[in-house]
């Protein structure tokens, strides 16, 4: 089973430098990367509504819930993904797909394991270890490869 959620992360992953170089281009056409950035954000709310309706068969929550968790719950997640995305749009052009996507998973990377060792979020902790320090190093030292090469 495991090994189907790595195949679908891959894929997921593979959708990173196409929506990437998809919104560069969009952002040319209408002449503004924070313009394509609220283009693609729209049309993925409609997508995402269509689903939830399709699927949940609701697009409503328990507004109460607003009162008994932390906000940063119901704004992080959108602002922080709305960087990531205009952020893409403005690297691409500048760095290309590929050094693009490998800065941005580098980060991710660092982010994801500050995450784990410290538990952050209600996360369960993952200590750091050599293998996964290694692989950060990795990815810092295929980063500075893509860039000298």
């Amino acid at each position: 089973m495991i090994v189907l959620f790595l195949i679908g992360g891959m894929l997921a992953g593979m959708a990173v430098p196409i929506q990437t170089s998809i919104n560069a281009k969009m952002g040319r056409v209408v002449g503004s990367p924070y313009l394509a950035s609220l283009i693609s954000m729209i049309v993925g709310t409609m997508a995402l509504l269509i689903l939830s309706l399709a699927i949940d068969h609701r697009v409503m929550f328990d507004t109460g819930a607003f009162y008994t968790h932390p906000w940063w719950i119901w704004f992080g997640g959108g602002l922080l993904g709305v960087t990531y995305l205009t952020s893409n749009i403005l690297l691409l052009p500048r760095l290309g797909a590929a050094l693009t996507v490998v800065i941005t998973v580098c980060g991710q990377m660092i982010m994801a394991i500050c995450i784990d060792e410290f538990g952050w979020f209600g996360v369960p902790v993952h200590e750091l270890d050599i293998p996964r320090l290694i692989g950060v190093l990795c990815m810092l030292s295929g980063v500075f490869l893509m860039r000298k090469f």
